[in-house]
């Protein structure tokens, strides 16, 4: 069964613009790789941390928004928890709400 997920990672701020695109296309394939399917990626642009992680001040926000199974993730986590360019990474299932069938109104 296909799952939706989301997963956001901060890239180091002083890479430049090919490099990110090269983390991006990485972690998209692996995903490819995996089963997963209909990717959505979001370059959010780079922003101020809440507080500094690994002398880093700033990240380079990516969001990732896909469906697939719940394997797909391990070995995509595993190689961002390997990257020198990855400084942090969330994954999330979401919740899509089922459409409930509407009450019928019985007219009196």
């Amino acid at each position: 069964m296909k799952t939706v997920y989301e997963t956001m990672y901060i890239l180091r701020p002083d890479l430049g613009e090919e490099q990110v695109e090269q983390a991006i296309n990485k972690y998209q394939n692996l995903l490819r790789e995996q089963g997963a399917d209909n990717i959505e990626i979001q370059n959010r642009g780079k922003r101020r941390l809440a507080y500094e992680i690994n002398r880093n001040r700033d990240g380079i926000y990516i969001q990732m928004n896909y469906t697939g199974p719940g394997a797909a993730i391990a070995p995509m986590e595993r190689a961002m928890r390997l990257s020198e360019e990855v400084i942090r990474y969330l994954t999330i299932k979401q919740d899509i709400p089922q459409e409930k069938p509407e009450a019928e109104v019985v007219a009196s």
